[in-house]
This record gives structure tokens, sequence and C-alpha cells, in this order.
């Protein structure tokens, strides 16, 4: 079942440009990095860009989502004034987007928060897309 944002949540998604995902292998080790994203309704999406890696499919996040789809996606503020302290944490599960009609969806998503997207020839067949499905979401902040 997918879990809905409220406007609130859907906002401070919306207005932070980083989030870390953490995924965990089959027999449960953790990893987490941080990632680029973007809200399409109330999924979460996610490409393998033109950085420098090792390879696409080798990626250790991809290997874990292949294995366990399970994942958490922590959004955040921190402040030196901990009464502004927030944070959005998403419990969903993972796959990688292998329609062509949602990878475009989802790329353009991407390509209006990110405009360094736009200049990246990204497609389906050579840059891996994942969508996370949220389950669960819990929104906390220090103050009101």
């Amino acid at each position: 079942m997918i879990r809905s944002l409220t406007e609130e949540q859907r906002a401070f998604a919306e207005r932070h440009r980083v989030a870390h995902l953490a995924t965990a292998d089959a027999a449960g080790a953790p990893h987490v990095i941080p990632i680029c994203y973007a809200v399409v309704g109330d999924v979460f999406y996610f490409v393998v860009d033109e950085k420098p890696k090792r390879t696409h499919t080798g990626l250790k996040r991809l290997r874990n989502i292949a294995e366990n789809p399970r994942v958490a996606l922590v959004i955040d503020d921190y402040d030196e004034d901990w009464t502004r302290l927030a944070y959005l944490l998403i419990h969903g599960d993972a796959a990688q987007v292998t329609d062509g009609a949602e990878y475009a969806r989802g790329l353009e998503a991407l390509r209006r928060r990110y405009p360094q997207y736009r200049q990246m020839p990204l497609a389906l067949p050579t840059h891996p897309m994942n969508r996370i499905t949220p389950h669960h979401v819990h929104w906390w902040r220090a103050s009101v």
C-alpha cells in the first residue's frame, strides 16, 4: 500500500536538494549514500547519472535494491539552533524503472529540479532509474 505525503511533507521534500538513501544487501549489511531525487505524485525517483562511477550496473545501491527492495530515504534540516531541526523519513520499496513512459516522467521531473541533468544524455538502456514507493512516512520537527 502506498503512503501519501501531506502537502507539508511534499513541500519539505521539494525544498531540499539532497536525500540520504539507505539500502541493505540480502544479509542485511547497510549502505547509505546521498542522492538527488524528484517526487512525482507520492513516488520518489533517482537516476544513475554521468558522474564518474566504476560501472552503472555494479553500484552497491543497485545491487542491494535487486537483492532487498526495502529502503529508507531521509531528508533533513540541521541547524546549530536545535529548535530548527527537522526530518522526513520514508520507508518503502525501491524498484528499477523499466517502462519507457515512467522513465520519461521521472527524468523530466529530475531535469526540472537539477539543471545538471539537462546536459546529460540520460536514457533507459544506459542510465538505470529507480522509484521508491513509500509505505511509511515519519515527519518530525523540533518545533511546530
